[in-house]
């Protein structure tokens, strides 16, 4: 494997891990005020993710930088044609995070009603517009020949990135509800089990489409996974609905890049004019230092973050 073709593996691998941990932390965001109907349940909901949501956001951070490092131009062409997208994404997050911190700062209805309103929306904008960004790589962007973006805001809205969005945020609810199964007691816990069995179908539709649009075989494992999260909800296995929603999500992202490979950025405007892992790359030097980096730094980031979900495994009650 050339270090070209690892470092795009490690740029799916990245943006895999972001959604896989926060698309959970998105899924609470959006159900938090439908499984907490009074204030102490949303409390409950939100103090799921506490200790979580902030280190899972790091992932996102790490994906657009070793994209920008080892793909300068895939980086430099992407981002600026999404400039609108990733600034409502970068507005969600901020709003969402502080509805997180500040909600529960002032007890006047209208200031937590407020932000409420603001983690719900936050949530649920960050998966469907990276969504949507993400399937449009595969769909195709307007590029011409020197790498430029030609298109203009309405361009990003390819169809099968619409879905992909969909997709995601579908997924996100649905990792979210089977978080919350497994993670909080009582009254929370069964109306997330509720909640997840009515979104399940829902979720369903959505990855059997995304299965039948996309040619990777992974599509059609992460359809296989959705339908399995809903027969253990049912049954009231958490843990395991928990891990097919993971599985979902995982292979839903990894089927994107599989499609993408061997290019970066796909043009609609002419094949030729394709960004391609080996053509968008940095040079062989600046690749083999971020690889003995990362060698060295993200096993200690692994360890860290599974040794941080292990101290806080414990169950939230409804009386946090």
């Amino acid at each position: 494997m050339s270090l070209e073709t690892f470092w795009f593996v490690v740029v799916a691998f990245f943006w895999t891990g972001f959604f896989v941990l926060e698309g959970f932390d998105f899924g609470v965001g959006v159900l938090h005020t439908v499984v907490g109907r009074d204030e102490r349940g949303r409390r409950t909901a939100l103090a799921a993710i506490g200790p979580f949501w902030d280190g899972n956001e790091v992932w996102l951070i790490v994906a657009g930088a070793s994209m920008f490092a080892a793909f300068p131009a895939w980086y430099a062409t992407l981002f600026s044609g999404l400039y609108l997208a990733l600034l409502l994404v970068l507005v969600a997050l901020i709003a969402r995070g502080v509805a997180f911190e500040f909600g529960e700062k002032v007890t006047s209805p209208r200031w937590r009603r407020t932000w409420t309103w603001a983690a719900t929306l936050g949530s649920g904008a960050i998966p469907l517009l990276l969504g949507i960004g993400l399937g449009g790589m595969v769909a195709g962007f307007p590029i011409d020949a020197d790498g430029e973006f030609t298109g203009n805001f309405a361009d990003i809205f390819t169809a099968y990135g619409v879905w992909t969005g969909l997709t995601l945020l579908s997924l996100s609810t649905l990792h979210g509800a089977a978080f919350l199964a497994l993670k909080t007691h009582g009254a929370v816990r069964e109306r997330s089990r509720a909640v997840g069995v009515r979104v399940w179908l829902a979720t369903l539709v959505a990855s059997v489409v995304f299965a039948a649009w996309s040619p990777a075989v992974l599509s059609v494992l992460a359809a296989v996974a959705v339908l399995a999260a809903g027969a253990l909800l049912r049954a009231g296995r958490e843990g395991w609905a928990f891990s097919a929603t993971a599985a979902a999500m995982a292979a839903t992202l990894s089927s994107l890049f599989v499609d993408l490979y061997p290019n970066v950025l796909i043009s609609s405007t002419d094949a030729a004019y394709n960004l391609t892992v080996s053509g968008a790359a940095s040079g062989s030097y600046a690749l083999k230092v971020m690889t003995v980096a990362a060698a060295v730094f993200v096993p200690l980031v692994l360890l860290y973050q599974g040794w941080t979900y292990r101290v806080f495994r414990a169950r939230v009650h409804d009386s946090a």
